[in-house]
């Protein structure tokens, strides 16, 4: 083998060993995880080609920033991948859920339109109204 062959060989060889650990950091590379709480705002299954479970959770907080103290709400969109994580979601949407998150550098569309992607719910608050908050519903006139 000449020697600009071994050059177009090597050089072929590193630029695909640099486009492989691109892909690898931008799409897989896990770049934190997390979790957040809070109430489920909207869920839903959407897209054209792929399907992908997307929503959007409120975060209630104290603004801290302002000497009033008012209280402000932060919105946190994520998507999910896996169908089972999804649907538990919606069982829960009507309480306060802890949702355990990875966020990756980019999104594929197969995974999601976000770059936070839910993989399970980490707790779900089981508070009920207390019986004397609950409306008395008159029985129908029969």
């Amino acid at each position: 083998m000449s020697t600009k062959g071994k050059i177009i060989g090597w050089l072929t060889a590193i630029i695909l060993v640099v486009l492989a650990g691109f892909i690898y950091f931008k799409f897989c590379f896990v770049y934190s995880e997390g979790t957040n709480e809070g109430d489920i705002n909207y869920f839903q299954k959407e897209g054209i080609i792929f399907k992908t479970y997307e929503g959007k959770m409120i975060q209630t907080g104290y603004n801290s920033k302002n000497s009033n103290a008012t209280i402000q709400s932060n919105e946190f969109k994520f998507s999910v991948a896996d169908a089972a994580v999804a649907m538990e979601i919606e069982n829960h949407s009507s309480r306060q859920v802890k949702l355990h998150w990875k966020r990756y550098f980019g999104t594929l569309p197969w995974r999601g339109n976000s770059q936070f992607i839910v993989d399970r719910i980490v707790e779900v608050s089981q508070e009920e109204l207390p019986a004397d908050q609950l409306l008395d519903v008159p029985e129908p006139a029969q």
